[in-house]
């Protein structure tokens, strides 16, 4: 949960245990190596419990620095077109059946688990075996009895990895594009069309406006006279086009659907953010995946679980 050198001042401080940050580092990643096995292997339902009317999951991900050693080869967004980073990707699955005072859905407190690491997502068309996440999906969906809820929504952005791997391993699922993602989608490109100006802000003030009143066509209409000429308007043009049936926001919320997705966001900042993308930190990919196991099964509440399995095993 913190860093290898504040770990080792709180052994030091709060239990009299003498252990240098290399010792923490290593014993941390000998825990995560048994705690990412242990995830692979056992994906059995929390418990019978009824489950609420909902359920959602969430997929994004986001980067983290890396050592240069483990960025060689890859294409990254640098000037040079060189990497620095990266990317991590996020299965969340979480329940929102509480109420705020406007009586849009909240997330319920509790409900929220993660499944994270740097892996691919990608599959060859002729592989005869998911992706490395596509099955961590799959794993954190069975445990969480994702396919047994009464209702299936998946809210992400528009990266269409995401809405692929869905429409693969989760046919029945409403998806959702999450609105607060396509609003600054809007309001990035009319600074893309106007600048940094006051016509700026009115135009993406009127589109989002339309957005949340379902005009999804006079959004396309608005776009079509900069798409020739501005690149990011014929991008948002068709992300829009493309995207259409997962933006049906006013449907969405006569349903009693969340839209926005962010739980998911939370967790990328929580569970990833706020421990590896420190400053001056640069991980190794073995040492990435390690903290990110270990964060994953603490903050989902696992954490008891894996060591009540690891005394069974020891004990026989």
């Amino acid at each position: 949960m913190v860093s290898f050198q504040e770990g080792s001042q709180l052994l030091r401080e709060l239990a009299g245990i003498g252990m240098d940050a290399s010792q923490v580092e290593r014993g941390a990643e000998a825990l995560a190596e048994e705690i990412a096995a242990d995830e692979r292997l056992h994906s059995e339902p929390w418990g019978e419990e009824p489950l609420p009317p909902t359920l959602y999951l969430g997929l994004d991900g986001t980067g983290i620095p890396m050592r240069t050693a483990e960025l060689a080869g890859r294409a990254g967004k640098q000037p040079d077109g060189s990497a620095k980073t990266r990317e991590v990707k996020v299965c969340a699955v979480w329940s929102a059946e509480a109420r705020d005072s406007e009586g849009l859905p909240m997330r319920d407190e509790g409900s929220v688990s993660y499944s994270a690491a740097i892996e691919s997502a990608a599959t060859p068309d002729t592989a005869q075996h998911r992706s490395a996440f596509a099955e961590r999906v799959l794993r954190e969906a069975d445990r969480r009895r994702f396919c047994e809820a009464p209702r299936m929504v998946v809210v992400a952005d528009g990266a269409p990895w995401i809405w692929n791997m869905t429409q693969d391993l989760l046919p029945g699922a409403i998806q959702i594009v999450d609105r607060f993602h396509v609003k600054q989608t809007l309001h990035r490109t009319a600074q893309s069309i106007f600048g940094s100006t006051e016509q700026a802000k009115q135009w993406a003030t009127a589109r989002c406006a339309e957005l949340d009143d379902g005009k999804l066509s006079a959004i396309v209409r608005a776009l079509r006279p900069y798409a020739a000429d501005c690149h990011d308007a014929a991008r948002c043009r068709l992300y829009i086009y493309r995207n259409r049936h997962r933006m049906r926001y006013p449907k969405f919320h006569r349903q009693g659907l969340c839209t926005s997705s962010g739980v998911l966001q939370a967790g990328c900042k929580v569970a990833i953010g706020t421990r590896l993308k420190r400053s001056g930190m640069h991980w190794t990919l073995d040492g990435a995946n390690s903290i990110i196991a270990l964060r994953c099964c603490r903050l989902s509440g696992r954490f008891e679980d894996f060591w009540e399995r690891r005394h069974q095993l020891i004990a026989a």
